[in-house]
């Protein structure tokens, strides 16, 4: 018998560490090694078992939903995806909760700034009641971790624990068999009022559900990468262009272009006396004349002459004649010498 299975991604935030680019489009449609945010967070689920049924259940503000929609219509037509928006910026806990007439039945949530890698398709046999993805880091005071007790249960989950001796941070992806007992544990949440300066934690909702005997493990990611800030969103770029997401072959054909891979060039934008690379990502109807550029995203429409750049970001419709330097620039900024 098919099941259906509900993939939930909170993306109503500011944004405000990715400034200036989400002042003109939201975080998960920011260029990303040819692509964007979005399209690698919805390729998360790839190995969703083909036993399921998948419907997404996208939670926007109310200054996202149409230009995220208009983009999920055109890259996605044939997945089935259930608009909720969040009006009033009250936590991942509430956004969900206003979703919860799509949220029944099993469910993921992934935070819309968290890629990792990992195999789904556990989700056929388990009998568990939740799924929390950890990755073993340095230092565990940055984070939520995991306790987990001598058979392998999550007891509770801890925000920025004092102590290091705990390091299973989580990473902000989860499987819960049940989207209706979710919602009861973040009914019970707001009823004790755990909230932080205004906002409802997930983390305090699904230590409710384990106080209530909930049965949860944990699974081990190798690699969880981040989109949330400047810097995060170029280490990302860089990974994901060294693991094949990227074009070099095809760019390093160009005349009068030298590449140094990997890097991602779409084929409408036009190179003259280039040095591209390495992790460099260019976008559609980009001209680039006289330049040197590594370690760089350049959005659409973006022109940039006469210049060395690098650690940059440039958003859409940018236009550069600069010295050295290195630079971040939202939609239609200007600069030159």
């Amino acid at each position: 018998m098919t099941k259906t299975l509900k993939i939930a991604v909170p993306m109503a935030g500011f944004g405000s560490r990715m400034r200036p680019h989400t002042w003109s489009k939201p975080k998960p449609l920011i260029a990303l090694a040819g692509r964007t945010v979005l399209d690698y967070v919805l390729e998360q689920f790839r190995s969703v078992p083909a036993d399921f049924n998948v419907e997404y259940v996208f939670i926007v503000g109310p200054n996202q939903l149409e230009q995220v929609q208009a983009y999920a219509r055109q890259q996605y037509p044939d997945r089935i995806i259930h608009w909720v928006v969040q009006e009033e910026m009250r936590g991942q806990s509430d956004a969900l909760h206003l979703a919860r007439e799509h949220l029944t039945g099993p469910m993921l949530m992934s935070f819309s700034d968290t890629l990792i890698e990992t195999d789904l398709s556990i989700l056929a046999s388990t009998d568990l009641d939740g799924i929390a993805w950890v990755k073993p880091v340095e230092d565990p005071r940055r984070f939520g971790v995991a306790q987990v007790d001598s058979q392998g249960f999550v007891t509770r989950l801890v925000e920025k624990p004092q102590s290091m001796e705990n390091n299973l941070a989580v990473v902000g992806f989860y499987y819960f068999s049940s989207g209706e007992r979710l919602m009861q544990a973040i009914e019970e949440q707001k009823r004790r009022q755990m909230a932080l300066k205004g906002e409802y934690y997930l983390v305090d909702a699904i230590n409710v559900m384990l106080e209530d005997g909930a049965r949860m493990q944990t699974r081990t990611v190798d690699i969880w990468l981040d989109a949330g800030i400047p810097e995060a969103l170029l280490a990302t770029n860089r990974h994901l262009l060294s693991k094949g997401y990227d074009n070099s072959a095809e760019a390093a054909r160009r005349p009068g272009v030298t590449i140094v891979p990997p890097v991602y060039v779409h084929p409408s934008a036009c190179l003259e006396n280039a040095v591209v690379g390495p992790h460099v990502s260019v976008g559609p109807d980009c001209q680039l004349r006289s330049v040197v550029i590594s370690d760089s995203i350049i959005e659409a429409n973006t022109h940039v002459e006469n210049a060395v750049l690098t650690g940059s970001l440039l958003g859409r419709d940018v236009r550069v004649q600069a010295a050295p330097r290195r630079l971040n620039l939202g939609d239609n900024a200007w600069t030159a010498e």
